[in-house]
């Protein structure tokens, strides 16, 4: 009996062991389910969440380089009565806009120029047609160095009369040597010219094919013999009349502000050194953009 007592015993012992490693197999065999079930809900994406919410969040939208920001977004979009003046919007009362690059900018931040004949791809896009009162082997096509608003160094062009060009070298040479910024330097096409206004722009050019404002006369811009530098900055007025129509915060022009031209600064210097007469000193309008050869 001690015999079979011993081996009831052990059977005993053998069983229990045998319970105790099953229940342990099933403890392990439960871990992963149960860590699975805390892992799935993150991958997931949950039902009450909306697909936006998985949306990447947007680039910042404001992004300054020195003083200057990017164009408002609904800048050249807004369709206004031609010369009726407005209120400047609060985002151009010290207008300092990041020039987008048209031609590729110096890649040394150097002044440098170009002048030579006129591309007929150029032409094609300028406002120039037979009809105007120059001829096309009278126009040089030019591009010059300009200091943008945003203090980098750009490439702009300009269509202007032969017998000018160097000149206009010259004195272009002279505003990025004193950090005189202008916004944008770019050739108009006929397309711009005739767009509905949107008292807004602010391209520096040269060559436009067209009467002078409220006149049969051509301008001197269609002969090439006229530059208007930053017409938002240096708007054009005649009694209620004002061009850009936006522009009316700069018709104060005790309040200095960069890209302004004036007698105190580098622009009126500028053009004077080569013999160009300021808008700005008419007495029966005022038209501060405009740099002529003959101050018409």
């Amino acid at each position: 009996m001690p015999k079979a007592g011993a081996r009831a015993a052990l059977l005993l012992f053998l069983v229990g062991c045998i319970s105790l490693a099953l229940g342990a197999c099933s403890s392990v065999k439960a871990a992963p389910t149960d860590r699975q079930a805390a892992v799935t809900p993150s991958l997931a994406p949950s039902p009450s969440k909306s697909p936006a919410a998985h949306t990447p969040s947007p680039s910042p939208t404001v992004i300054r380089v020195g003083n200057a920001t990017p164009a408002p977004r609904w800048l050249g979009t807004r369709v206004l009565t031609t010369g009726v003046a407005k209120p400047t919007p609060p985002e151009l009362r010290n207008r300092s806009i990041i020039t987008v690059d048209d031609l590729p900018p110096p890649a040394d931040g150097r002044f440098h120029a170009t002048n030579r004949a006129v591309p007929a791809d150029v032409l094609a896009r300028s406002t120039w047609t037979k009809g105007c009162p120059v001829a096309a082997t009278d126009l040089r096509y030019l591009t010059v160095g300009f200091r943008g608003f945003d203090g980098r160094a750009h490439t702009g062009e300009l269509l202007v009369n032969a017998k000018a060009a160097n000149d206009l070298i010259k004195v272009f040479r002279q505003l990025f040597a004193a950090n005189f910024p202008i916004e944008r330097m770019h050739i108009s096409s006929a397309a711009d010219l005739n767009a509905p206004s949107t008292g807004d722009g602010n391209t520096t050019e040269a060559f436009a094919c067209r009467p002078v404002r409220g006149q049969s006369a051509w301008s001197q811009h269609s002969y090439g013999l006229a530059v208007d530098v930053n017409p938002f900055q240096n708007p054009y007025q005649k009694g209620k009349v004002v061009l850009p129509e936006l522009a009316t915060s700069y018709l104060d022009r005790a309040k200095s502000r960069p890209g302004m031209v004036a007698h105190s600064n580098a622009a009126v210097k500028a053009f004077a050194s080569v013999g160009w007469q300021w808008g700005g000193d008419y007495r029966s309008l005022k038209d501060y953009m405009h740099f002529s050869a003959n101050g018409g």
